[in-house]
């Protein structure tokens, strides 16, 4: 029996011992009871709330943890969840929420002023003994004050306009206090983190499993649902499952009711099968890849044009992806908010690449490689494992900038020295990136030196190359992160948008969505605003 056999029988076994719900009478009316069987295509790794932003992370964090508001998936308008209302002062530097009474962590605590106040204390201000990282979607944060035990109130240093949408994503999940007293590398060990959510952890074998149970007492979902009180599910079991072939089989021989991460070139056959595609946008910054301008070789402003002018992005959208993955005509997609469209930045022409490439002082040189000064054109970039194909999309990109005399190496994503070198602007000049968030603050999480920092302003890992900042490209994003007026702050991002792609600091691909596959008998399927499930309202129609 081979390795993907014994392992597919394990799904199997493992799936054969869910209870279903009893058969009904009509469609009509949601089921209560039965547990839902999701296959995971990666494990998480820490559910620490502000590491939620790796998918396998939110997708457990969204069942079990509430947050203070809830952003409508469709209008991305702020509606009332644990928060029952709000008020913020002008300059967006003061924030007053007044709770919902009578909420509850799993453990019996209650999540109160007190409990939302260490928990933003913590997402807004780290805690350096316990190695808890700041949240990349809490800027500027001073301190918290408890006005009374419903009532807490958040103070920031400079304005912070994105802080209420902040409130609202996977990665501000309330914890108990008892969670936020672990230290961050005992956070991966999903049956301490403590939440309010639907879902509670049952047992998990770590890698390998995760069983949530549905909290008997929940009453307390995002108040504009229609939806109220328990989950319909009894339960849900992750199984992880990393090869796509396992999981689709096991889905169309209904050993699995909900997988994730289809590959586009596997939609045609699920669609055949009956079964339905889910492909929620993330509404953030675009699939693309990043320079690392400290790297002398991509410094120069025209090569960089020149690589953008040379890659295709409708070829590789055309070659890989399908309908769902649609070309980018920005850095950030045309579902996000402050988005404008770049398309005229974004043009392919390979004869124009060519010109800027000569003008550079990059000249053809042996075996079509170009050169300057006895150095050739060979850059490298490491493949990223969670972005779909992302190594085929990388290799298809090295084949279209061949064609003006550019080498791309591609490196496996699992190399042990994929860490340190990935640091290092010397050996990875090129580097594919992404981030979903459905606010213009996603902008500056991904560029900004404090934050993911993609263009290595902080330095890399070499002490040989010359340090790179751009002062003005910083400045914007602090105008996004800080202008409590809206329309300044559109145009804050407005800018950004433009200037990256001046600068060709980024080439965006794709727009990046999440794509699940569900049987047709899953019913009540949600997402958050950037493409993580929500299995809240989901029954099971057997």
């Amino acid at each position: 029996m081979t390795l993907r056999h014994k392992f597919f029988g394990t799904i199997v076994a493992l799936a054969a011992t869910v209870s279903l719900p009893a058969i009904a009478a009509s469609a009509d009316a949601p089921i209560k009871g039965g547990t839902l069987v999701y296959l995971e295509q990666q494990a998480h790794t820490n559910l620490y709330p502000p590491a939620g932003g790796f998918y396998p992370n939110g997708g457990v964090l969204n069942q079990i943890t509430d947050k203070l508001t809830y952003q409508n998936p469709e209008t991305l308008e702020i509606e009332p969840w644990i928060a029952e209302s709000w008020t913020v002062n002008a300059d967006a530097t003061e924030y007053t929420f007044n709770l919902r009474p009578g909420v509850t962590f799993s453990d019996g605590t209650p999540l109160d002023a007190n409990a939302v106040a260490r928990n933003f204390d913590t997402f807004g201000l780290g805690n350096k003994t316990l190695k808890q990282p700041v949240s990349e979607v809490v800027n500027n944060y001073d301190r918290s004050e408890i006005i009374d035990p419903l009532t807490v109130k958040f103070y920031f240093k400079k304005p912070s306009p994105g802080f209420l949408q902040g409130t609202s994503v996977i990665g501000s999940g309330l914890v108990s206090l008892k969670t936020l007293e672990l230290p961050f590398e005992q956070l991966g060990d999903a049956t301490k983190i403590i939440g309010s959510g639907p879902f509670v952890v049952k047992a998990e074998t770590l890698g390998k499993t995760l069983d949530l149970k549905a909290r008997e007492d929940y009453n307390w979902g995002p108040k504009k649902l229609a939806h109220q009180g328990r989950a319909y599910l009894d339960g849900i079991q992750y199984i992880i499952t990393g090869e796509d072939s396992v999981r689709i089989g096991a889905l169309i021989a209904g050993q699995a009711d909900f997988i994730r991460q289809i590959q586009a070139y596997d939609e045609a056959q699920v669609e055949t099968q009956g079964l339905q595609i889910y492909a929620p946008s993330t509404r953030g910054v675009n699939n693309s890849v990043v320079f690392r301008p400290d790297n002398p070789l991509v410094a120069d402003v025209r090569v960089r044009k020149a690589l953008s002018l040379a890659t295709n992005r409708q070829e590789i959208v055309s070659t890989l992806f399908s309908r769902h993955y649609p070309p980018a005509t920005s850095i950030i997609a045309s579902t996000a908010i402050g988005y404008v469209d770049q398309s005229g930045k974004l043009a392919f022409d390979l004869d124009k690449a060519k010109a800027l490439l000569d003008e550079a002082g990059f000249k053809p040189g042996a075996g079509g490689v170009r050169e300057k000064d006895g150095q050739k054109l060979v850059l490298t970039a490491y493949e990223s494992l969670p972005q779909p194909q992302n190594r085929a999309t990388l290799q298809l990109i090295a084949q279209q900038w061949e064609k003006v005399g550019v080498k791309l190496g591609v490196l496996a994503g699992d190399s042990g020295s994929r860490t340190v070198d990935d640091l290092d602007p010397l050996k990875t000049p090129v580097s594919p990136a992404m981030v979903g968030r459905a606010d213009p603050d996603v902008i500056k999480s991904q560029y900004y030196p404090k934050n993911r920092d993609v263009l290595r302003q902080k330095g890399g890992g070499s002490d040989k190359v010359k340090s790179f900042v751009d002062d003005k490209l910083n400045a914007i994003l602090d105008e996004i992160a800080s202008q409590p007026d809206k329309e300044k702050r559109l145009k804050a991002a407005a800018e950004a948008q433009a200037y990256v792609l001046d600068q060709a600091y980024a080439i965006p691909i794709f727009e990046e969505p999440q794509a699940f596959a569900g049987a047709p008998y899953v019913k009540g399927v949600a997402f958050e605003a950037v493409g993580r499930p929500s299995f809240y309202g989901v029954w099971l129609d057997k």
